[in-house]
């Protein structure tokens, strides 16, 4: 069974990107974005979503990281959309609830062919460290528009900004791990009665 990876690179005045990803990896990763909060949340994607996941990037961090946070979101967008293919056999859809002491968070995905994010979340604090939490957002923005895909995003509850955040990046992971798992009993089916996703 052929592997599904892709590398992609995103070069703009503002942001040099490379990403790598193997959908059928064991959860290995390496992150070099310059953001390191955000690093430490891709790195949860790609454990909990068994991915191996590669990310480099070179951003205006000068001005601020809204430019890297995007773009990244952008590329790794592009990145499972070209692993995927034509999604032939794949579930589809994924979701997961994840804890983390007192936080918890849903997050429900659908590799629809239609970009949408569905995002309520209200962290308790505006940054965590450094990284302004708002730029989150953008980071599943710019994935979902490029990944080609449908995102329900709740946090249902959570007092530590940090701990809202890595139930959030961890079901992140979990819900999208599901939706491209293979599904033996409809192998090289494509999961839509439209005949194209």
């Amino acid at each position: 069974m052929n592997r599904r990876t892709a590398e992609v690179e995103r070069y703009t005045l503002e942001t040099q990107i490379r990403v790598q990803v193997d959908l059928d990896g064991t959860g290995k990763g390496k992150f070099r974005s310059g953001v390191h909060f955000l690093d430490h949340m891709l790195d949860q994607v790609a454990r909990h979503g068994c991915m191996d996941l590669e990310v480099e990037a070179k951003g205006d961090l000068h001005i601020d990281a809204h430019h890297t946070v995007e773009d990244i979101g952008i590329a790794l967008g592009q990145a499972f959309a070209k692993a995927l293919g034509d999604k032939r056999g794949i579930h589809r859809y994924g979701h997961a609830y994840v804890p983390l002491d007192e936080a918890l968070s849903r997050v429900v995905i659908d590799f629809s062919g239609r970009s949408g994010l569905f995002y309520e979340v209200e962290f308790p604090r505006d940054r965590i460290g450094d990284f302004e939490v708002d730029l989150f957002v953008e980071f599943f923005r710019g994935f979902v528009n490029h990944a080609q895909a449908t995102l329900h995003i709740d946090n249902l509850k959570g007092l530590n900004a940090h701990h809202v955040a890595e139930t959030i990046f961890k079901a992140f992971g979990r819900a999208v791990r599901a939706a491209v798992e293979r599904d033996a009993r409809t192998a090289g089916v494509l999961p839509s009665t439209k005949g194209l996703l």
